[in-house]
């Protein structure tokens, strides 16, 4: 067996252990079971017997209902620049206040990112975080390749963030939702009652000087207001932090941060590139954000 051989096994036999050790927090996302994990098959079995879920050769766990809607995911170009944008530091910032929360969480149970993309933030949080085990959920395929392998201690499966999560009622400790959609019910019936749910959300004076310049989509004034409302029913805001930074951005820096994001449905890839082509080099672009932190209950 080749050097690159020998290394691929032992990445896939630790992705593979990461998911064995967080099995028991998973739930068949059909008949809401729990699921075993059979190394051997590369599979999760519910135990009801009636459903089997195969692990990807890229080490996440392949746990979609069948009539999860797919279109919204985010696509292999997408991710890509969310890869290359994030792990440039650029939004370093944000990671670090997940990270603070991580730190100061004492209830029992694993952190869990809905909507978690690349793994990124997951993957710091755990860092903060020692002993705890992560799972990484995100509808995009081309996402949960990277999230497997963002840290240690993380797994990864696909779920539909809008459906029944496949993750068992109380299981979770912390709970991240970062630019990603959320349903309140799901997120509170997966949270420790101890636990605590931290979202991520843009101001209206987030990346404000590419807006306006690259034509992209805007943020409403109301947006906490509306998140608090949705949230409500099920669970009492703790603490709200605005995390303000300045960033400097080369060219293809700024054609990655519109890829990565909502802009890249609404927008043609060679009109920003030609847009952000005739602005000065480098960019000095202000980032804002709202780290909310949210009790079950």
């Amino acid at each position: 067996m080749s050097p690159h051989e020998t290394a691929r096994t032992s990445q896939e036999a630790q992705e593979t252990a990461v998911l064995h050790d967080i099995a028991d927090i998973l739930r068949c996302p059909h008949c809401q079971a729990s699921l075993d994990h059979d190394a051997g098959r590369r599979v999760l079995r519910c135990a009801a017997g009636r459903h089997t879920f195969d692990i990807a050769r890229q080490g996440y766990a392949g746990l979609l209902a069948g009539d999860a809607n797919t279109g919204t995911a985010d696509t292999a170009a997408m991710v890509a620049a969310r890869d290359a944008f994030l792990g440039a530091g650029h939004y370093r910032p944000i990671a670090d206040a997940l990270a603070a929360h991580a730190a100061d969480t004492t209830a029992p149970g694993v952190i869990v990112d809905v909507g978690a993309g690349t793994g990124h933030y997951l993957a710091h949080a755990l860092e903060a975080a020692p002993g705890r085990l992560g799972l990484a959920l995100d509808i995009s395929k081309y996402a949960l390749r990277r999230a497997a392998k963002a840290h240690p201690r993380a797994a990864a499966a696909s779920c539909d963030a809008w459906q029944p999560l496949p993750v068992r009622d109380g299981t979770a400790a912390l709970v991240l939702n970062v630019f990603a959609p959320r349903n309140p019910a799901e997120l509170r019936r997966v949270l420790h009652p101890q636990g605590r749910l931290v979202v991520v959300t843009p101001t209206v004076r987030h990346l404000a000087e590419l807006v306006t310049v690259l034509d992209l989509l805007s943020v409403d004034d109301d947006k906490k207001a509306r998140l608090d409302a949705a949230l409500s029913p099920y669970f009492t805001p703790l603490d709200a932090r605005s995390v303000a930074f300045r960033m400097t951005l080369g060219h293809a820096d700024a054609a990655s941060v519109v890829a990565m994001g909502p802009s890249a449905w609404h927008t043609d890839p060679e009109t920003v590139r030609g847009r952000i082509a005739a602005l000065p080099a480098p960019l000095h672009v202000g980032a804002e954000v709202t780290v909310s932190a949210y009790a079950p209950r």
